[in-house]
């Protein structure tokens, strides 16, 4: 009798020891995550795990899985695959749930923030302000949650033909873009010729001279990649920006405990900020510098543009008034897609800027 007893209370353990971390938990979450671990938006991602399983004495356990490991090489079909449970979070961009959700173009509107007197201002109050809650409310209503803003910066253009400092500078050459219909729709009105290319492709696509060039976070991506290896030419235009949304399955969510969400939330606050602390380091007032150096977690450049120069890159920034014909050029582009996206959405981002404006 004693042995089975024993054997009992071994096998309890043994069960008790091969249970979730709490009642109804899995024992992994999966959170996708488009580009590799080492880009800012996949560092961000990490740091977002690590925090909840921390706060959670690993009750919590959340997997990164980065490189599109979860999306059979199609990033667009990432909000579907929340939706219906097939992920559990994901660390998006706008730009690849924007095929699901028209109103998640906004952000992509050309050269909308870049006119903006302090551009970083303007996003702020933009997702802080009635059109951020707008914004997700669409995405919400579509079935994920969402319980965080991210970054992974305002998207520049690199190639490897000449200098662009002009809309006349695009003429003919081949950018790879997201399928996005909004970024196609752009670089077609500036005369370039946009490619359609899936991230995992690209860099093979700059080898064999499929496309000339691409736009993509200086900070966030084309650090992390060494374009300089590809391209020599870099024009900082900040036409539109990649904000990073934190989602996570409803189901998921409702799973929580109260405890947990609390917890979930809190952990989303620090990493996005985070998040955008890696993406704006070196390109704003300094104040992504400091809260970086406050929290011990300055990334080795913080220079990026120097970083890039030094590595034989051309910069070229823009003044007010070229950005501003990049702004008049693409303004076909902005009155075919405000409808598309709400006037009211538009009009309500146009309040949140100008609230801000000094």
């Amino acid at each position: 009798m004693k042995k089975v007893l024993h054997v009992a209370i071994a096998l309890l353990v043994l069960a008790l020891s091969s249970m979730p971390a709490a009642a109804g938990y899995k024992e992994e979450y999966k959170l996708s995550v488009v580009p590799g671990a080492t880009s800012g938006w996949g560092l961000s991602a990490t740091y977002f795990a690590d925090l909840v399983a921390k706060k959670t004495d690993g009750r919590i356990v959340i997997k990164p899985y980065f490189s599109s490991q979860l999306l059979a090489g199609k990033q667009t079909s990432e909000f579907l695959m929340v939706r219906n449970g097939a992920i559990d979070f994901a660390l998006a961009s706008t730009i690849n749930w924007s095929p699901q959700i028209k109103e998640l173009n906004l952000p992509a509107l050309p050269f909308m923030l870049a006119m903006e007197p302090d551009r970083y201002k303007a996003l702020d109050a933009i997702e802080a302000g009635k059109a951020g809650k707008m914004m997700i409310e669409a995405i919400e209503k579509k079935g994920v949650k969402i319980i965080g803003w991210g970054e992974n910066g305002f998207r520049e253009l690199t190639n490897s033909k000449r200098a662009v400092a002009t809309p006349a500078d695009l003429k003919d050459l081949k950018i790879r873009v997201v399928g996005s219909p909004i970024f196609i729709d752009a670089f077609k009105e500036l005369g370039a010729n946009p490619v359609n290319m899936n991230w995992a492709e690209a860099t093979t696509g700059f080898q064999q001279g499929v496309v000339d060039g691409q736009e993509n976070p200086v900070n966030g991506i084309c650090i992390p990649v060494k374009i300089w290896n590809y391209h020599t030419y870099l024009t900082n235009w900040h036409y539109l920006i990649d904000p990073l949304l934190l989602g996570v399955n409803p189901k998921v969510w409702a799973s929580f405990s109260p405890e947990d969400q609390k917890i979930l939330l809190e952990s989303a606050a620090e990493a996005t900020l985070y998040s955008k602390a890696i993406a704006r380091i070196g390109m704003d007032n300094g104040e992504s510098l400091a809260y970086l150096k406050s929290i011990n977690m300055v990334p080795e450049i913080a220079d990026p543009f120097g970083f890039l120069t030094g590595n034989g890159m051309t910069v070229i920034q823009l003044t007010p008034e070229q950005t501003k014909a990049f702004y008049d050029a693409t303004a076909p582009v902005r009155e075919r897609w405000v409808p598309q996206i709400g006037e009211d959405l538009v009009k309500a981002a146009e309040a949140d800027m100008a609230s801000v404006r000094q």
